[in-house]
């Protein structure tokens, strides 16, 4: 399966591309807005450079993995959507909620494949979960936590995308950037809709126009608590920080903290180790769920209404926290 990369700049790029690589995809192309670190990254990849978009267009591979700046990447999606070319969505695709509405209905009027890689969903805790949920072992939900807490936001000006911390590009601070993941989780584990409890959205530490600390307690119509910590607090520019998937139903008790993982259960009095699976493994396992549901013409794992009910959340938790 060919794909091609286009967004060399952002700062997950070398993880898909390892991710793509590991699945066995031909890289077709590497493309960026800035075309001086597009050649470069290219050359130190060993990987064709594209110098122009609309090239990418004229002669399709089987998949654009699209990814960059807020402001310029919706419009680049829609000429892919209607191009009818299956589309990896990476975030932040828009700078708000409703642009990504529009592209949502585009894809539904082409039928075209559009899928937003939400690695976290392939962490040890979510499939461990899940898998006990097929069983019919886990019961009902009771409490969650979902903690992703990474160093400064200066860290995105080391990266080279200084306008994440940037609100009126990135749409918010750590909550959207970072605390989209737990959200995500919060919705796909919770009984019909999530109503916002507590929100505390502050500036803790770092005077910069974002966030770098939000907490959400949210509670779905079963009665089940979800708590979402989103931060830029953590003491150090090192990837990685504080992290950990907590997921606690009536059979079952999964935490995940990045570097650990284990399932309790209840009904057989098990408590056993899980796979540790760090962020580029859970990128790995991603890409090879959307080749396999490419290749099988399947739905998308995370569609882009999936990310847009994400977005809407954190949208009311800004407007319920003044901000």
């Amino acid at each position: 399966m060919k794909i091609v990369l286009a967004g060399s700049s952002h700062w997950h790029a070398e993880m898909h591309l390892d991710a793509a690589r590991f699945c066995g995809a031909e890289i077709a192309g590497i493309w960026d807005e800035d075309a001086q670190h597009a050649r470069a990254f290219a050359t130190r990849q060993h990987l064709p450079f594209i110098t122009d978009f609309a090239k990418i267009l004229s002669s399709p591979p089987d998949a654009i993995l699209l990814m960059g700046h807020p402001s310029t990447v919706p419009a680049r999606a829609r000429t892919v959507i209607e191009a009818g070319i299956p589309l990896i969505l990476e975030k932040p695709a828009a700078s708000s909620t409703a642009a990504l509405a529009a592209l949502s209905e585009l894809a539904r009027q082409h039928q075209t494949f559009v899928s937003v890689p939400l690695p976290n969903r392939f962490g040890p805790a979510a499939t461990a979960f899940e898998r006990l949920r097929s069983q019919g072992r886990a019961g009902a939900v009771a409490h969650c936590q979902f903690r992703l807490v990474n160093g400064p936001p200066q860290r995105y000006a080391a990266d080279g995308v200084a306008w994440v911390v940037d609100p009126a590009i990135g749409g918010g601070g750590a909550l959207r950037n970072l605390g989209i993941h737990g959200v995500d989780a919060a919705l796909g584990l919770a009984t019909g809709a999530l109503r916002l409890k507590t929100v505390s959205i502050e500036n803790r530490i770092h005077r910069v126009p974002v966030e770098d600390h939000a907490l959400l307690v949210l509670e779905d119509a079963a009665g089940a608590l979800f708590v979402v910590e989103a931060g830029y607090t953590f003491a150090s520019m090192r990837p990685g920080g504080d992290f950990e998937w907590r997921i606690v139903s009536e059979n079952a008790t999964v935490i995940d903290y990045g570097e650990r993982a284990f399932c309790a259960t209840l009904d057989d009095g098990a408590i056993i180790e899980l796979p540790t699976e760090l962020p580029a493994t859970r990128y790995r396992l991603c890409m090879s769920d959307t080749l396999d549901r490419l290749a099988r013409k399947a739905p998308p794992a995370t569609s882009i209404d999936e990310y847009i009910a994400a977005m809407s959340l954190i949208d009311a938790a800004y407007e319920k926290a003044g901000r």
